[in-house]
């Protein structure tokens, strides 16, 4: 029996030795074990296989578009999370107006009944719309003035984006020319904003 325990006891130091040691070369840019990439990536072909070959393509450059406004949306929410946390206190969210608080309660508690579904249901700010985003910023313009140009700037972006994000989240493939649209105002919102 402790022959057994020994040799347990040595299996695992040797994988935490090598754990260890693999980590190091990783950041040295050595890589160990499989291709994380090279397997998502085979797995989604094999997901994509059955769809014919324009729609697979189709589906690869909105998944780019998707990405991209995943990332912009999301640090949205974080520039206004932060500045109202900052200058509101910890209870931001019960000082903005009740129309807005209201209709994200009503899609938190649509989310929260519906148990089956997993996902991040504590954010009460991840269930305000895209284009009410942009309407937190005007009502607590006070905050976000000195980053952002004007009321005007922000809201032509932000309402345009809107359109495009809808027109992508309902599986509805966009022209190229709209593809540099949704580029060059996202680039711009991180110019302005220092990312």
């Amino acid at each position: 029996m402790d022959s057994i325990k020994k040799d347990l006891r040595d299996f695992l130091f040797r994988g935490l030795m090598f754990e260890s040691e693999a980590s190091a070369f990783q950041h040295a840019g050595i890589q160990i074990g499989a291709d994380i990439s090279e397997a998502d990536e085979k797995l989604l072909s094999e997901a994509l296989a059955p769809f014919g070959i324009s729609r697979r393509n189709s589906a690869i450059e909105m998944g780019r578009l998707y990405s991209l406004l995943h990332c912009f949306e999301n640090e949205i929410r974080s520039l206004i999370r932060q500045s109202l946390e900052e200058n509101d206190g910890a209870d931001w969210w019960d000082k903005l107006p009740p129309k807005m608080k209201k209709q994200a309660e009503s899609r938190q508690e649509v989310a929260l009944k519906d148990s089956w579904l997993e996902g991040e249901k504590e954010d009460l700010l991840g269930f305000v719309d895209f284009g009410m985003l942009a309407s937190i910023i005007v009502e607590k313009w006070v905050y976000f003035e000195s980053i952002i140009p004007s009321q005007h700037w922000l809201k032509q972006r932000m309402e345009e984006l809107e359109k495009s994000r809808n027109f992508i989240a309902h599986n509805r493939m966009l022209l190229p020319s709209e593809f540099q649209r949704i580029y060059m105002y996202i680039a711009d919102w991180n110019r302005v904003i220092g990312l």
